[in-house]
């Protein structure tokens, strides 16, 4: 079996029970770190997009130190998510499992996950949110830079700057909804929260979620032999 579905610092400790290693302490806060700054980011955001929402600002300091912080706290999500898109672009390529995956989903859904295909580290699910995540959070920082003009306001006109605002609205409006998503799903899925802030799994999770990577880690050389 070839390694394309793991990651430096995926492993497998044998035992009762089986303990499988998901995801590396760096690549947790980098997660944590992700978001945190898109949770302020929709706060802030939310505060100064319409008037019933103002109240919001207090968290921040007022509506000027929110208005101040906000396309900061932009930068760092979207470095912070650049970090964690180069880590995970690889294992998130679309394939025929994923087709697969996608026409099963009902069975997923309806609570026979047995009927679903093997998957990988990640699902198509999973996939979908990577790159929904990967999209806006570009369309994001394009758009807040145009609209930044504390130190960009030369970059664009008056005109280009309203379609941006728009643009800029219209993307965080639907990442809030993918995040809601994102959450429900760590949530429905028991143990997957917790694998992003342990960084392990059990050996039944793994087997029962993701199948083909758990096999493809138990074939590496240091596991053969030992139960999986």
């Amino acid at each position: 079996m070839s390694d394309v579905e793991l990651e430096p610092g995926d492993a497998l400790h044998p035992g009762k029970p089986v303990i499988v290693d998901r995801y590396r302490g760096a690549t947790r806060l980098n997660h944590w770190v992700t978001a945190i700054s898109l949770v302020l980011l929709a706060l802030s955001g939310l505060s100064m997009f319409h008037p019933s929402l103002f109240f919001l600002t207090a968290i921040f300091g007022g509506g000027q130190a929110t208005r101040t912080i906000h396309p900061w706290i932009g930068v760092v999500l979207f470095f912070s998510f650049l970090l964690l898109f180069l880590q995970f672009w690889r294992l998130n390529l679309w394939n025929r499992t994923d087709v697969e995956w996608v026409a099963h989903a009902k069975d997923l859904v309806s609570g026979h996950e047995e009927k679903m295909p093997e998957v990988g580290k990640y699902n198509a699910g999973q996939k979908f949110i990577f790159w929904s995540m990967s999209i806006l959070i570009s369309i994001l920082i394009v758009t807040g830079i145009m609209i930044w003009d504390e130190y960009f306001f030369d970059l664009t006109s008056i005109e280009v700057k309203r379609f941006a605002v728009l643009i800029h609205a219209v993307a965080a409006v639907i990442i809030i909804l993918v995040w809601i998503l994102h959450v429900y799903a760590g949530i429905w899925v028991r143990g997957s929260i917790n694998s992003m802030i342990t960084g392990s799994v059990s050996g039944g999770w793994a087997w029962r979620h993701h199948r083909k990577w758990l096999k493809r880690l138990a074939a590496k050389p240091a596991n053969r032999g030992g139960p999986a």
